[in-house]
């Protein structure tokens, strides 16, 4: 069970905004944010291939960290791919701030910034004698003690940054995942964790809870602003009925991110996934199922293989028979339904697919059950429920929204 924890999962765009002279506002409600998605996926296999990967990277690194044998050669092996989606935010640095378009992301949780635009100094700009370094993907760089805002009320004094030096497929992030995950991060200081955005609001009073919850629209827009990111607490207009709250799984690796245990059956008595462990997870566009489950969803809805994207497909009338997926955790079933499993028909282009064919969003992990992350809850679950990460309490609450059902895809 990790010991604490911050979101990231995917982005909010804000517009630029200056530090006030005093930066610090205390207060005692939520903050909400918007965000937008940008999509990177360039056709063909690129987003499965990216999705599948970045599952691969997050499991090796979550099991090097508890074995202890997290080391250079781990961080090159899982550090060179890139999200097919992404959220991104305009973020000040420094005193008087530059703003940066960041990438949100819960699978780590290390600020960065100066790849695609350098790194200003300004008066409240302290280089520390570490050097930093973050997985998945790939990024080099010095740390540094800056001002961080994001938005007005939203000011940290004195955050850790990386500035990058290199980076291999990541330009600049502001990831605000389980403060475990940077732990390895910071070097000669290997062994010590480094309080995410998140934290460092809560503990400076800015925010009263240590909570962050995000809620999303479906969109059939590749760039659009589709949801709202909320620091502190809960938005009661952005769900429907009562949040389930899931204990965060004590089995390794899931257990190093906001990892749960659920099972999914296909309509009403098909089961895809006996009771397991997996993570919701920003950072993944698809809902990615371990290899035995996968095999077990194509069978079922009777989809094949795009040889061109490495998407499911299915025709029509498959399409008109297809039934929903339940999943079952926290002592609750959540409907996935038939048009939450299709891609957005209107964005088939971006994933190298043709403009009329139905693609499933559901795919395969990469590895047998069994393994302590057989799934994945990514942005195509997501985006059909309300979600929030509680570090605090130590759990992941899910409810239904407005557009839980919806028929937009």
């Amino acid at each position: 069970m990790l010991p604490t924890a911050s979101l990231t999962f995917l982005g909010f765009l804000l517009s630029a905004v200056g530090i006030a002279a005093n930066p610090v506002v205390i207060r005692q409600g939520p903050v909400s944010l918007p965000f937008a998605r940008r999509i990177n996926a360039t056709g063909f296999n690129d987003l499965v291939q990216k999705d599948r990967a970045r599952a691969k990277n997050l499991a090796d690194v979550y099991q090097a960290k508890e074995s202890g044998t997290l080391g250079h050669s781990t961080i090159v092996r899982v550090g060179v791919t890139n999200a097919g989606v992404t959220y991104e935010a305009n973020v000040g640095v420094g005193n008087p701030p530059t703003y940066y378009a960041l990438l949100i992301d819960t699978g780590s949780s290390n600020t960065w910034v100066g790849a695609a635009k350098a790194y200003v100094k300004t008066k409240s700009s302290t280089q520390t004698s570490n050097d930093v370094v973050r997985f998945p993907p790939l990024i080099y760089g010095t740390e540094f003690i800056d001002t961080v805002t994001i938005a007005p009320g939203l000011v940290i004094p004195r955050q850790s940054i990386g500035v990058a030096s290199e980076s291999f497929g990541l330009t600049a992030s502001t990831a605000i995942g389980p403060v475990d995950l940077t732990i390895g991060t910071l070097s000669p200081a290997v062994n010590s964790t480094i309080p995410t955005i998140t934290d460092n609001l809560f503990s400076q009073g800015t925010i009263a809870s240590n909570i962050v919850s995000v809620s999303f629209e479906p969109t059939t827009a590749s760039s659009v602003k589709n949801g709202e990111l909320m620091f502190g607490g809960t938005d009661h207009s952005k769900y429907t009925g009562d949040i389930t709250y899931i204990p965060l799984t004590a089995t390794s690796p899931s257990d190093q991110s906001w990892g749960i245990d659920q099972s999914i059956r296909y309509g009403t008595s098909t089961p895809i996934l006996t009771k397991t462990t997996g993570i919701v997870d920003t950072g993944t566009t698809l809902t990615l199922i371990a290899t035995d489950a996968y095999h077990r969803y194509l069978a079922a809805t009777g989809a094949v293989r795009d040889s061109t994207n490495g998407f499911l497909r299915i025709t029509p009338a498959q399409y008109s028979n297809l039934k929903s997926l339940f999943f079952t955790t926290g002592g609750r079933t959540f409907e996935l339904t038939p048009n939450a499993q299709i891609w957005p028909r209107a964005l088939n282009e971006f994933i190298g697919g043709t403009r009329d064919h139905i693609y499933l969003v559901v795919n395969d992990i990469g590895s047998p059950t069994g393994q302590g992350l057989d799934f994945i809850n990514g942005y195509t679950f997501l985006e059909r429920f309300y979600s929030v990460f509680d570090t605090t309490q130590q759990r992941v609450g899910l409810a239904t929204t407005a557009f839980t059902t919806a028929t937009s895809n």
